[in-house]
């Protein structure tokens, strides 16, 4: 069933840290590397606690980490450290289904003959025995990872590392990271440094131990240790840098103008030397728009492929407008890169969908977590490693925070069927001699037409004339070459003196629909447009638009 996606619940803006003194520098690694110890304990007690966590010991680190540092400082380390901890059991909960993922596909591959062929929806039986004899090696490795991270899911216990397990192997690959020792262990320490503070309501400017002025001015509450640090009143350092939020700045300076909670985080890039600000809020609850609404003006489709965005604009009763547009990105290279591309296309698109004048996206709801497996897809690397660089995950949260922005809504529909079903039914028609439709661009047709609640298929011829007596339709001509062109009733058939019944609807005798090639059974799955399929089709007021 299509449905309107939740809008953004957070916002994040960032500013870098410009003319930072030494005497700063110092101040701000002193600080980082002194709570990323209490963090880094904190974390190490949290997890030996396990199942018996509870408010209780919650409160007891707290209160240990308040003797050390503040009683501010102390809940934002408890309340990252329950996160993160959090974060790792939810990520441990996910390995063991796609072990048991795995397990299954390989048991009940290695239980049919060999060569036995597969079908679209399981894979049949290896190819050799060398093959089955690998896979059975790979049952036997995955079986015992599976019962090691059960075991850890039942004593709750979770492997979680303080700046990143990624970064931590590394270590062993400097060679190819092209990294000296030095370097990883100065990015190894600026990520395990902990220099956050969350927000206060009624606080002046919204926090205590990170404080930003209207002006740009950022000074800090150092801990109880540090506090001989200090340059200002209380015990607190004033950087000499200024920051100055370009995006959002108007938002957040209404927010600590009126003392609403803010919360910051300040990080170094090791690679580039910069220091940066990070500044979050939470925004209230906002009511999506009705789905009706939301298609009143029409639906801007998008395909998502592996390298751009196929989209098409249709009107309210589904018709196509125009010519389709494709938004392109390149996926390669670094995380950044990746990011930076996405972002691009998503802005093109957003502001080309403003233009035609609807209100809505209707976007694929994919999520390939279950797709990528090597035991599920075998050999075909490339379609593994294709459907891996989709960026589904990171699209839905970058459409929907910046959809929201122009305020635009996204309305998220089942991806079943629609590029196979696009290109049965809509290829065709739509292409001209000026306009060549490619499949993307006809799934996009698809996902729009879903999302407007109407069937996908351009037609569905009606029910064929069926009576007493009587068989299939006419043949292309109407000589008697071919024999009868009906059959007869025989002498025990009832009711064959009768006059035919009446059937409603028009009187043809056309093929039914699952006649055909390129019909199809729409119908097969339980899907968001399977009520509309089943009705008479009905031409809209409008034509095509082609």
């Amino acid at each position: 069933m299509p449905f309107v996606a939740l809008g953004p619940s957070g916002v994040a803006i960032r500013d870098r840290l410009k003319r930072l003194t030494v005497r700063d520098e110092e101040v701000l690694r002193a600080v980082g590397e002194f709570q990323g110890g209490l963090a880094s304990r904190d974390l190490k007690a949290r997890c030996r606690d396990g199942h018996g966590h509870c408010a209780g010991s919650w409160a007891g680190r707290k209160r240990e980490l308040t003797a050390v540092s503040s009683s501010r400082i102390a809940g934002a380390i408890t309340k990252a450290t329950h996160d993160q901890w959090a974060l790792a059991r939810r990520c441990q909960a996910a390995h063991i289904q796609s072990l048991e993922a795995g397990i299954n596909t390989l048991r009940r591959r290695l239980s049919l003959p060999l060569g036995q062929k597969g079908t679209k929806r399981a894979a049949g039986g290896y190819r050799s025995r060398g093959e089955w004899f690998g896979k059975s090696r790979r049952l036997a490795m995955l079986e015992a990872r599976y019962a090691g991270v059960a075991e850890d899911w039942r004593a709750g216990r979770v492997r979680v590392v303080r700046g990143g397990r990624r970064l931590l192997n590394t270590r062993h690959h400097l060679d190819v990271a092209q990294l000296t020792e030095d370097e990883w262990r100065r990015r190894w320490e600026a990520e395990r440094w902990f220099l956050a503070a969350d927000g206060e309501s009624g606080k002046r400017f919204g926090n205590e131990t990170i404080r930003v002025t209207p002006d740009g001015e950022v000074s800090i509450k150092l801990p109880a240790p540090l506090a001989h640090l200090a340059n200002a009143r209380h015990g607190r350092y004033v950087l000499a840098s200024a920051v100055e939020f370009r995006h959002r700045g108007d938002e957040w300076r209404d927010r600590i103008g009126s003392n609403r909670a803010v919360a910051y985080r300040i990080h170094l890039d090791v690679a580039r030397g910069r220091w940066y600000l990070t500044a979050s809020w939470q925004r209230p609850v906002v009511k999506t728009l009705p789905l009706v609404t939301a298609r009143a003006q029409g639906m801007v489709g998008v395909d998502t492929n592996a390298d751009h965005f196929a989209a098409y604009r249709l009107d309210a009763h589904g018709n196509p407008v125009g010519a389709p547009r494709r938004f392109f990105y390149d996926l390669s290279g670094t995380a950044g890169h990746r990011d930076a591309q996405i972002r691009h296309a998503l802005t093109r698109l957003l502001h080309w969908t403003k233009r035609t004048g609807a209100r809505a996206i209707g976007i694929e709801d994919l999520d390939f977590a279950a797709e990528k497996t090597r035991e599920k897809h075998g050999r075909r690397k490339k379609f593994r490693q294709l459907i891996s660089g989709m960026p589904t995950g990171k699209l839905k949260a970058r459409i929907i925070s910046m959809a929201a922005e122009l305020c635009l809504s996204i309305v998220a529909v089942d991806p079943a069927y629609t590029s196979m079903w696009g290109d049965d039914h809509w290829r065709k028609p739509l292409t001209s001699t000026k306009r060549q439709m490619t499949r993307h661009d006809a799934a996009s047709v698809a996902i729009g037409r879903r999302a407007l609640g109407h069937p996908i298929r351009l037609g569905a011829p009606p029910r064929p004339l069926r009576h007493w007596g009587r068989a299939a339709p006419p043949h292309d001509d109407q000589s008697d070459r071919r024999g009868h062109r009906t059959v007869q009733a025989t002498s025990d058939g009832r009711g064959r003196e009768e006059t035919r019944p009446r059937i409603p609807g028009p009187r043809t005798r056309c093929a039914s629909p699952d006649r055909g090639a390129k019909a199809g059974d729409q119908c097969a799955q339980h899907r968001s447009e399977h009520t509309a399929e089943q009705q008479p089709w009905q031409q809209d007021s409008l034509p095509l638009s082609l």
